[in-house]
């Protein structure tokens, strides 16, 4: 089956960018000229997606309201860039009524996605060029659930799910075990996930029979290792830019960095970043 449907979790509270997200959604902080939401959003939407499903929760009310069609008289570009996206596009919101972790929230996905497979991006990653349209080109290959990584320092592998995996082809490794935040002497790989999946329907029984882990929630992570007992996984290495907006210091290398290469705003900054 063809990849038609993309949820993206939105439900965090964003504690590593406080205070910037007492009061917004950390999906929402900028990243040069749009949000970090609109961002995942129109990723799917370049991939070939058409049918979107955000998990929000509370305090993210900014979220339904910015994919909203714009009533603003004269548009600039990127508001009219998002409302000609908006016309082509389905966009889907439901709650996760308390944070049990990014497992719970996608639960929260099941009558949505129905029987079908479907691209999950999480909502304060960005990744350039889309590594969702990437991963569903090797789906179509492999027709089971494949999930993106990227190699991190060794020193930071406790910091993110690290998959252990043989390769059998160019970028692509078949998965054998994952594991959500191993100490530095546990991890058997630098591979680790960077927030987005292609996903079999099965994983939500998985996530149904999957106990809370560290934290007290339910981690997605072990959930797709209880998949990965009952159908073979993948994992792809994703070679482009990936940055976590959920943290300052790479929100701030994002939002230099596109702004570098901006066609409007790239040569300021430039001669700015030279003159200090």
């Amino acid at each position: 089956m063809k990849v038609k449907k993309a949820v993206i979790p939105a439900a965090g509270f964003g504690t590593r960018m406080l205070p910037i997200t007492k009061a917004q959604p950390k999906e929402m902080v900028p990243v040069v000229h749009k949000p970090v939401i609109q961002y995942v959003v129109e990723e799917a939407y370049f991939s070939g997606i058409n049918d979107i499903l955000i998990i929000t929760g509370r305090g993210k009310r900014a979220i339904e309201d910015h994919f909203d069609r714009s009533d603003i008289p004269k548009k600039e570009k990127f508001t009219e860039e998002l409302d000609n996206i908006l016309k082509e596009i389905n966009i889907f919101f439901v709650r996760q009524k308390e944070q049990r972790g990014l497992g719970d929230a996608v639960n929260y996905a099941e009558s949505f996605v129905d029987d079908e497979p479907f691209a999950l991006l999480l909502g304060d990653t960005i990744t350039f060029p889309p590594c969702t349209k990437e991963l569903i080109e090797t789906y179509n290959k492999f027709k089971t659930s494949i999930i993106a990584v990227e190699e991190v320092p060794h020193e930071k592998v406790n910091l993110y799910g690290i998959v252990d995996c043989k390769e059998i082809e160019n970028f692509v490794f078949l998965i054998e075990d994952l594991i959500e935040k191993p100490g530095k002497d546990e991890a058997p790989s630098n591979l680790a996930i960077l927030g987005r999946y292609i996903l079999t329907p099965e994983i939500f029984d998985a996530i149904r029979n999957t106990e809370p882990g560290k934290g007290n929630e339910i981690q997605l992570t072990d959930a797709m290792r209880m998949l990965n007992m009952r159908e073979r996984m993948y994992a792809y290495l994703f070679r482009g830019k990936r940055y976590d907006i959920g943290n300052k210091l790479d929100w701030l290398i994002a939002n230099i960095e596109v702004a570098v290469s901006d066609s409007e705003l790239g040569e300021a900054v430039k001669r700015f970043l030279n003159s200090i």
